[in-house]
């Protein structure tokens, strides 16, 4: 029952995403523009599966890239956990990420996380604006409206980029209840994200393909001679720029 329920939820997720076209052409039409013109694209997300679920993927588009970076500070002293500050974010790790000289201007930068409340991502969408990056968010719009954001500036992740993608997932993200559950279960997230990147990747061959650009795509590396195939995409991506 509750794996026809999940399904019947699915298709209700993905014809709200395809009922909104617009938002999804708008940044095709970017990624085009930014590769067209020697940029590149980026891609970030908090841990639910964009940035794995496009990168070096066959069928992909071999110009997009994964960004991620991470600052941990392992030093747990129980004795003084009492006198421990209360924690604060410092930004200087997120300027590092910039001055890596990885994300220039003119890039396209998708920064994807389902509520858009988290200082860093916030933080980092506003820098890559600042530096004239392409911002384009994914994010729960109807989920993250209801959390008090946590960057000092008091902004969601929705009101700190160029472009919005929702990818619809309800508040609390999982999308049923289920008696006897204390919980609802089953997040739309992933699921609604994965598919409204792909048709961002869509949309981009489409423009890519109507300004005489050919973009290169991978091949799947699993075919006998798939190693061969991928390594001449890698190589022809990088003398076209896409």
């Amino acid at each position: 029952m509750l794996i026809e329920q999940y399904f019947e939820k699915l298709r209700g997720l993905i014809d709200e995403i395809a009922a909104h076209p617009e938002p999804i052409r708008q940044a095709a039409k970017l990624c085009a523009g930014a590769l067209a013109n020697g940029g590149m694209i980026h891609v970030f997300d908090s841990g639910h599966m964009i940035s794995s679920e496009l990168i070096n993927r066959a069928g992909g588009l071999v110009a997009m890239s994964s960004l991620s970076f991470t600052l941990n500070v392992i030093n747990m002293v129980k004795a003084r956990a009492d006198s421990a500050p209360e924690k604060t974010l410092s930004y200087g790790y997120i300027e590092h990420v910039f001055e890596t000289n990885q994300l220039r201007k003119g890039d396209v930068l998708f920064v994807g996380s389902v509520s858009g409340k988290t200082a860093n991502v916030v933080e980092l969408a506003l820098q890559g604006r600042a530096r004239g990056l392409q911002v384009i968010v994914i994010t729960a719009l109807a989920y993250s409206k209801q959390l008090p954001s946590e960057h000092p500036s008091g902004k969601h992740l929705y009101e700190a980029a160029d472009l919005v993608l929702d990818n619809f997932a309800p508040y609390g993200d999982a999308m049923i209840e289920f008696e006897g559950l204390e919980y609802p279960v089953l997040p739309a997230s992933g699921m609604g994200a994965a598919a409204v990147m792909w048709a961002v990747v869509a949309g981009t061959i489409d423009e890519m393909l109507a300004r005489g650009l050919k973009p290169t795509i991978f091949p799947s590396v699993n075919r006998p001679d798939g190693k061969n195939l991928v390594a001449q995409a890698e190589a022809e991506a990088l003398r076209k720029g896409y």
